[in-house]
């Protein structure tokens, strides 16, 4: 098995301690790491001096997808506590029921057509049980969806922040330029991006488009196969709408660079491009970006620092380079760098 494709070549060491468990206190004072593919340089910043590595021509792209409370609570007829984690948003079947797929906690296993009691307004039937500990069920619900899973839902934090829930984590858990719901997990690139920032780069002359890809549950799941070629990747939901076409278009026209804010947005722009060409896309996305991939759209990306053997970090990897992204990382935590969803931020170009 060649080298780029063995799991264990994608592990690294991470302490604890720098596994972050709240934001900065402002989303641009997060410290950014430079990486140049070309001569593997490495330099460090904040967040808020991103602007100074983008040229006027450039094209950033966010994806601006919206994550919601999936995580609701319950009771069965019997008393005993259950857990819903939504694995996606659920789908109308008509005004007062909707279907999802969800993984569940419960002190005993749930049985089909059990019934559980959330909310005066909410309660869950259950129509399919899975030996993955995942079951199917559809929501009986009286009024907006939306406003009643906002009102008695959780935002569901990675499995790797050990606290409850803040009150703080509804804003901090979601990008500045979130309009589209449909998320488990943030876009966690974009967390660091304010309205001000944002301003500040199109006054540079960069060009901002959108996308959308609903970021699934399946984004924490780890790699379990020896050879990582193996590995199948869960399917999210993506827009690359036609404006955005257009302007990645004109940005490499002028000789400009398409810079991905987020593995989201690099796998959508990536998967739109088809036939020798960017192309307008909505629907499902499983595409899996490993070592041998050829970037056709993506020129630089903003993303996180992931977790060892993620799918996450073998797409970076394929980008940059296997050996250059884990020199970055243990370089990174040789100087305290924060990981993970509100850790710290990395620029590869």
């Amino acid at each position: 098995m060649a080298a780029d494709f063995k799991l264990e070549d994608y592990n690294y060491d991470l302490p604890v301690s720098l596994i972050a468990q709240r934001p900065a206190r402002e989303r641009d004072a997060s410290r950014l790491m430079v990486l140049n593919r070309k001569d593997l340089g490495i330099s460090h910043c904040f967040f808020r001096n991103l602007a100074q590595y983008l040229k006027p021509g450039d094209c950033l792209v966010l994806n601006d997808t919206s994550v919601f409370p999936a995580r609701i609570m319950g009771r069965k007829e019997t008393g005993g506590g259950v857990e819903f984690l939504l694995l996606h948003f659920p789908v109308l079947i008509n005004r007062n029921r909707a279907k999802v797929r969800v993984l569940c906690k419960s002190s005993k296993p749930l049985k089909m057509g059990q019934g559980v009691i959330c909310s005066d307004n909410l309660a869950v039937v259950v129509t399919g049980i899975s030996p993955n500990g995942q079951a199917d069920i559809e929501l009986v619900f009286n009024g907006d969806l939306l406003a009643i899973l906002n009102s008695h839902g959780r935002i569901p934090l990675p499995p790797y922040i050990k606290r409850d829930q803040a009150v703080s984590d509804i804003d901090d858990y979601q990008t500045v330029y979130a309009r589209k719901t449909g998320s488990v997990a943030a876009p966690t690139a974009g967390l660091h991006f304010t309205q001000d920032q944002l301003e500040k780069i199109r006054g540079k002359g960069v060009a901002i488009g959108l996308i959308t890809l609903h970021v699934g549950y399946g984004t924490f799941a780890p790699i379990r196969s020896a050879d990582i070629r193996e590995h199948k990747i869960h399917s999210e939901w993506l827009s690359v709408p036609q404006d955005t076409v257009d302007q990645i278009v004109a940005a490499k026209a002028r000789g400009g660079r398409v810079v991905a804010v987020g593995t989201t947005s690099v796998r959508a722009l990536e998967a739109a491009h088809c036939e020798g060409a960017l192309r307008a896309l909505e629907g499902p996305c499983d595409l899996y970006i490993m070592p041998g991939h050829n970037f056709n759209v993506v020129d630089a990306m903003i993303t996180n620092f992931h977790l060892p053997k993620s799918s996450l970090l073998v797409l970076v990897s394929a980008f940059a380079g296997r050996e250059a992204i884990l020199e970055a990382y243990n370089h990174a935590i040789r100087a305290g760098y924060r990981f993970y969803s509100y850790g710290d931020a990395m620029f590869i170009h």
